[in-house]
């Protein structure tokens, strides 16, 4: 199964679970062994390419602003592209911009998705019961673009990615190891950024940032040494 196959079972999940009138998000990013494989909660109406007439990227956090925030300051986003960002309205995104934004992901070597893929028209939290239907289909996304490391925003995503109960503010810098069809992959917990989470913004900053440094930065050292 690839990226693309699995936009076929999101978009039956929207079906069920999502707002009729939006369409699901899927994705985004460096596909093939990216560096972070970054995980949200779930999609809202917020973003535009959830508009049925949008024929670009169906992919996270398109139209907005504060994630970016996000990403700028983790230095995986470039100075004049968040600049633009910042200055532009939501609905004044287009698909190129979109594709723009997304080239600027692929080339600071990550991945973002949600875990659960159908949006709603506010930003309701989801029952853990429908998240939960997402989670096969997150795996075969981690095995498909096989990154170094995942990380999870939020204590309802860790929980139910990790089969237990995670309050992330016990489990700053945890390393998780979680085996999928045979291989392990790391994860790590961290407090959700946006949001009724955005007062943990800079929380999760330093503590991706941490991540980062010793799972990523300090391995490449030592792989050169």
């Amino acid at each position: 199964m690839n990226l693309k196959e699995l936009y076929k079972e999101y978009d039956k999940l929207q079906k069920k679970y999502g707002a009729k009138e939006l369409d699901s998000i899927y994705n985004g990013g460096l596909e093939d062994n990216p560096d972070v494989c970054f995980v949200f909660m779930n999609p809202t109406g917020r973003n535009i390419a959830t508009n049925k007439d949008w024929r670009g990227l169906k992919a996270p956090w398109i139209g907005t602003k504060n994630i970016w925030d996000l990403f700028y300051k983790l230095d995986l986003l470039d100075e004049e592209l968040h600049e633009e960002i910042k200055a532009k309205r939501g609905k004044d995104w287009t698909p190129e911009f979109a594709e723009k934004v997304y080239e600027d992901v692929k080339k600071h070597k990550y991945f973002i998705t949600n875990l659960g893929k159908c949006t709603q028209l506010d930003a309701r939290e989801l029952p853990d019961d429908v998240l939960a239907k997402y989670l096969k289909y997150l795996k075969e996304e981690i095995t498909i673009i096989n990154p170094k490391v995942v990380i999870l925003f939020g204590n309802q995503v860790s929980s139910i990615v990790l089969d237990e109960k995670i309050t992330v503010g016990t489990v700053r810098r945890k390393l998780f190891t979680k085996k999928i069809k045979g291989k392990d992959y790391k994860f790590y917990a961290v407090y959700y950024p946006v949001g009724n989470g955005r007062f943990n913004i800079d929380k999760a900053i330093e503590d991706i940032k941490w991540i980062i440094k010793n799972e990523l930065v300090n391995c490449n050292e030592k792989t050169h040494a």
